[in-house]
């Protein structure tokens, strides 16, 4: 089935004039995508691939019945598209844009959550539901319908698991990028409780990296509470203290972050790690083989 997006799911574009709003409006209008309407303040008026755009996101809500969001505003402008998607009543908030200031991220996240919607990103590629709809810049080829659920801190990363996993002939109900910056918003553990209720996912793959706690709350989650079988990768296995790779949230600090304690963490709790990424689509198809 999939969680947060289906073919029912009504987009609105945020910055859908930009080159690369008019690209990937373009990529997934060709997949499916409903896209109802587009929103360039100032810009209202006219048509991108014979969608009307509008000035206010409240408008394609209000008109076109909108709920959920793909914004490639610039990092400057990025929050207050964030804010005005979550005002105007926007369930499901997709942000591609990299690099947005950090005190903007922190009042955004907690009026979103206020709000009640749900945020992919910021730095995402957005979410998909294979066959269904896709929201965001993932390229769709390499996606098959199916009952693996993928959630990734990586971008690049998660086009290379779900093409092994499509290889062996395992599909996915829905793959998440949950984003690369320092702030976020929706997290593995929240995205892995949605996937536990989901009858149609029969197993999850978490991809994290270095930085942060998120992996090490994941595990606490899957062992407490998730009932279904689960494969973890952890990328930058090598990478040395204080040194960035990648994203900007992909940093160790302060002692904590390392591979190899989310790796342990994981571990400890009897989930499979993969350690060779390009095992992981063979170690999936025998994990899941009976799920």
């Amino acid at each position: 089935m999939g969680i947060l997006v289906d073919e029912n799911t009504k987009v609105v574009v945020q910055g859908i004039t930009g080159k690369e709003g008019t690209f990937h409006t373009q990529q997934m209008k060709a997949y499916g995508t409903n896209i109802v309407a587009g929103v360039t303040p100032g810009k209202g008026g006219g048509a991108v691939e014979g969608i009307p755009v509008l000035n206010r996101v409240k408008d394609a809500v209000d008109n076109y019945g909108a709920n959920a969001t793909c914004i490639f505003a610039p990092p400057p402008f990025a929050s207050d598209a964030m804010l005005e998607a979550a005002d105007s009543g926007i369930e499901v908030i997709v942000c591609i844009t990299e690099g947005i200031p950090t005190l903007d991220m922190v009042k955004t996240v907690r009026f979103i959550r206020k709000c009640g919607a749900v945020l992919i990103g910021p730095n995402t590629p957005g979410i998909i539901s294979p066959g269904k709809t896709k929201v965001g810049i993932m390229p769709a080829h390499v996606h098959k319908q199916g009952g693996i659920g993928v959630i990734s801190r990586s971008g690049t990363l998660t086009y290379e698991v779900v093409d092994q996993l499509t290889r062996v002939g395992l599909g996915q109900s829905t793959c998440i990028g949950l984003g690369g910056d320092p702030i976020v918003g929706a997290s593995f553990v929240d995205h892995l409780e949605r996937f536990k209720e989901d009858s149609e996912t029969h197993g999850a793959v978490i991809i994290g990296e270095i930085g942060g706690t998120a992996e090490e709350e994941a595990a606490e989650y899957i062992d407490r509470e998730f009932n279904k079988p689960v494969v973890a990768f952890i990328a930058g296995q090598t990478a040395p203290p204080g040194r960035r790779m990648g994203h900007a949230g992909a940093i160790i600090s302060g002692g904590k972050g390392r591979a190899e304690d989310k790796i342990k963490a994981l571990k400890s709790r009897g989930i499979t790690v993969v350690l060779n990424l390009g095992q992981l689509g063979k170690t999936a198809q025998q994990v899941f083989k009976d799920a």
